[in-house]
């Protein structure tokens, strides 16, 4: 007989807790309403697909959720932290010991190898791993002593999610992490990120317009004119492998 849950053990889990969130952007004299009251959970060791067409409110939700941007209104918690109400000197501490970014462009530095690229972060963490560990764990092994300039768009994306996760980090977000790789290249990636999630536990958020990405997540949480509109689960996860576009 499998023990039900407490509503304390569900609540013991939750990463982020999102609720009422809205941003506004001033544009000369008009307002963008980018997020118009957003309520969303994220679970430990959770893989999600935040889906959505360009100006959906995506990649807002997601720098709020990394400290990189400020809401207009509403909550935000991370574990028992409220990023609302969070300075920059704190939001700053957050971002650099809890959070893994990766963005569709790699930023990578061009005069460092694959493992000094690593090392920059490694170096600024209170409990990293080791550089060549973290690019095992994206299958960069033999690659660690090369610059950006011999790696392929894929093995440079790799390099920044080896980088984003050696800081040992709660969390992982993705803004369109394959949105400059072909397909093939692209579920490599995927499968990287995969890895990491299932491996580490690391809670997960994938920022995509790709519908087909979506088969390999937990849940989906489907955003439309700044509003989720939709949560659905994936009962069976698809492998990268088998994801096509």
């Amino acid at each position: 007989m499998t023990k039900k849950k407490t509503r304390a053990e569900d609540a013991a889990k939750i990463v982020f807790h999102v609720e009422d969130l809205t941003k506004t952007y001033q544009m000369g004299e008009v307002q963008v309403h980018a997020l118009r009251g957003a309520n969303m959970e994220l679970y430990e060791g959770e893989m999600v697909v935040l889906l959505g067409p360009s100006g959906s409110g995506k990649s807002t939700l997601l720098n709020i959720l990394g400290g990189l941007d400020t809401a207009t209104s509403g909550l935000v918690v991370y574990r028992d932290k409220n990023l609302t109400k969070a300075n920059e000197q704190e939001l700053t501490e957050y971002r650099r010991f809890h959070v893994g970014f990766v963005f569709q462009f790699y930023n990578l530095i061009s005069s460092l190898t694959a493992r000094e690229n690593v090392a920059v972060v490694t170096e600024i963490s209170k409990n990293p791993m080791s550089p060549d560990d973290a690019l095992e764990l994206v299958g960069l092994t033999e690659r660690m002593d090369h610059f950006p300039a011999q790696l392929s768009g894929g093995e440079q994306q790799r390099v920044a999610i080896a980088r984003a996760i050696s800081k040992n980090p709660q969390v992982l977000l993705c803004d369109e992490p394959t949105g400059a790789l072909d397909s093939e290249t692209g579920i490599v990636v995927l499968e990287a990120l995969e890895r990491i999630n299932r491996e580490l536990g690391t809670a997960t958020a994938i920022i995509t317009h790709n519908v087909d990405i979506a088969g390999m997540s937990d849940r989906v949480i489907h955003l439309s004119n700044g509003v989720i509109s939709e949560v659905s689960i994936n009962k069976t996860k698809k492998s990268p492998g088998e994801l096509h576009w």
